[in-house]
């Protein structure tokens, strides 16, 4: 995340205070504002160099291992490139200059990242590292986190050349995939998809800190930290409702019903609102046209305060909001479409038609 110089709001130097009481990891950017670590990607806040960079939407097409680029303006593909077996998401690094596209041949070991030039938004050269399901960056920028959800582990990778740092093996979790990390850095909590767990690990001592399982039918999915980074949000396709965790003493505290399938997690630009992705089905791989929707959590009140079906039915997935805060656009998984949705009005503006199986999509340039 980027932090912006320039005093733009009142009460900075109250809010900037406060923050000196969170003591965060070395070499993680400050937090500005404690009660909304997300103000920091506030609509329109997008670093001078990266603003210069193309408006896009990078979509990794899972079945048809390619990737679709659309003109958010036009709302038409405007690109499309071959990159490794199994796509699953695009990942911006953590310098934003490259957005990586986790390629996890179907779990075996001849995985890919394929590089994508957001000045450019053309390949390069793929880098061959075992089943990158899902990465992330350590908040001080030091290491890529490869997410190799076959093998139970945590690769630590060179953020710019992938040459593997180090391993950590999480063996009790099985499908480990989504994760979010907690407002000071220290730790970050990770789903199990297939058994139905989470996973703490500690990212000051590299260990696995313990498990946390939900129930014993869930599939939890994505997860997100609440603003103020007291709990956490996680997506569970099978429960069809977002389970909010303590992360601090690692334990349920709250349930929330969405929709069917619930999948992605994202916040809204004034980090006051969760938008949450019903996939439609309880199943990992549905027909099209399922009872698809959005649920729209307010954090204030962890309630949902809206719910948006996609008309026809649908598959919404995993995504992101524009910049501006104004389109949340989510794959459909199972109708290989990506959606366009308004944040106002929750009217699909647009179906956007794209290769099979649409993912883990990246909005570019981010805030």
């Amino acid at each position: 995340v980027a932090i912006c110089p320039i005093v733009m709001w009142s009460g900075i130097a109250a809010a900037q205070q406060a923050a000196r009481a969170i003591d965060t990891v070395p070499g993680m950017p400050p937090v500005v504002d404690p009660v909304n670590l997300y103000s920091e990607t506030r609509a329109g806040n997008v670093r001078p160099d990266v603003a210069a960079d193309p408006a896009r939407i990078y979509v990794p097409n899972r079945r048809s291992n390619d990737v679709s680029v659309i003109d958010p303006v036009t709302m038409r593909v405007v690109d499309r490139f071959p990159v490794g077996v199994n796509p699953q998401h695009i990942v911006p690094s953590w310098d934003l200059k490259t957005l990586w596209v986790t390629n996890n041949a179907e779990g075996r070991p001849d995985g890919t990242l394929t590089p994508i030039d957001p000045q450019t938004g053309k390949p390069g050269p793929s880098v061959s590292v075992d089943d990158p399901y899902n990465m992330y960056f350590t908040p001080d920028g030091k290491s890529a986190i490869v997410v190799a959800e076959a093998f139970k582990r945590l690769d630590f990778r060179d953020p710019h050349t992938m040459a593997l740092q180090s391993s950590l093996a999480v063996p009790e979790c099985a499908g480990i995939n989504h994760a979010d990390f907690s407002i000071d850095g220290r730790y970050a909590i990770f789903t199990c998809e297939f058994n139905g767990r989470l996973a703490k690990i500690d990212f000051v001592a590299r260990k696995v800190v313990g498990y946390l399982t939900l129930s014993k039918s869930s599939i939890p999915q994505d997860v997100r930290i609440s603003p103020d980074g007291k709990v956490f949000y996680v997506a569970d396709m099978r429960a069809d409702g977002v389970f909010i965790v303590d992360g601090e003493r690692f334990e349920k505290v709250g349930f929330i019903p969405t929709g069917i399938g619930t999948h992605g997690l994202y916040p809204s630009r004034d980090g006051t609102k969760l938008y949450v992705s019903n996939r439609g089905s309880n199943k990992v791989f549905a027909a099209p046209g399922g009872h698809g929707s959005v649920s729209v959590i307010d954090f204030a009140t962890r309630k949902v305060v809206a719910t948006w079906p996609i008309p026809g039915g649908g598959s919404p997935d995993m995504g992101n909001v524009s910049a501006d805060g104004k389109t949340l656009w989510l794959s459909g998984r199972f109708d290989d479409v990506v959606y366009a949705i308004d944040t106002t009005t929750g009217a699909v503006e647009k179906k956007i038609h794209v290769g099979t199986e649409p993912h883990g999509l990246t909005v570019w340039p981010q805030p």
